[in-house]
């Protein structure tokens, strides 16, 4: 067995899709199309879907927002330095929530950085991941 994806929800698909290919580095890697079931699937990822786990992203047409609730927690993502991204990502206009530093009760470097929809997404080195 293996985890194929993660599924979320997005309210404007073009502008998720800029998100996570132009300031997370993320490719398109298939796009379907529904028009019957009116929404779109948009698979997007750091590589092949048969190696690696993706993000898709579902775009209802009919649906601009969603509540997030309050189970879900965030993605995370390996990056090579921490700091750095975040430096990136403001310089491309993406929104910061976190800043990078160690964790509040440890010494792991993370940030946390918000997408187009809300979605919290953490930034973390190979270190903390074990990579």
């Amino acid at each position: 067995m293996r985890l194929l994806h993660t599924m979320i929800r997005v309210g404007n698909l073009e502008k998720s899709k800029r998100f996570y290919s132009e300031l997370l580095g993320m490719k398109l890697l298939r796009q379907l199309e529904y028009p019957d079931g009116r929404f779109t699937l948009a698979f997007m990822g750091y590589g092949d879907e048969k190696d690696h786990t993706v993000l898709e992203l579902t775009h209802n047409w009919d649906t601009t927002e969603y509540d997030h609730g309050n189970a879900f927690g965030h993605i995370a993502m390996e990056v090579d330095d921490v700091y750095e991204a975040v430096q990136r990502i403001k310089q491309q206009g993406g929104k910061v929530v976190r800043e990078a530093g160690p964790m509040q009760h440890g010494t792991t470097v993370l940030a946390f950085v918000e997408d187009p929809d809300g979605y919290k997404i953490e930034l973390l080195s190979p270190e903390a991941t074990g990579g």
